[in-house]
């Protein structure tokens, strides 16, 4: 599914857009603020990221950080989940960070 909404098939409503990066609100948002940082490379999670991807790790943090700084939620804080494999949660194969905001986030999660 994000690789569709990568090349443009299916709508979402983008928030960042660059040469690498695409990022989006969540349909399904687990808080006030649910966006998805998706890398346009298509790897199926971290465990296919190779070590020429590390810049793009990065870059997915500067865009999480810049989002979060957009969205206001800087001072009361947010959190950042990446879910990999279903015992992880993950439901989509496509590495993609959460930026959650907008509650306060319980811990442990689950």
């Amino acid at each position: 599914m994000f690789c569709r909404i990568v090349s443009g098939e299916v709508p979402a409503e983008i928030l960042h857009e660059d040469a690498e990066i695409l990022a989006f609100r969540d349909i399904n948002p687990q808080a006030p603020h649910h966006i998805l940082v998706v890398p346009r490379k298509h790897m199926d999670s971290l465990l296919q990221v190779e070590e020429g991807d590390m810049h793009l790790l990065g870059r997915m943090h500067q865009v999480v950080a810049q989002l979060a700084r957009q969205n206001g939620l800087v001072d009361e804080g947010f959190r950042v989940v990446v879910n990999t494999g279903p015992a992880g949660g993950q439901t989509v194969g496509h590495l993609h960070f959460h930026l959650l905001g907008g509650r306060d986030m319980r811990w442990p999660p689950g």
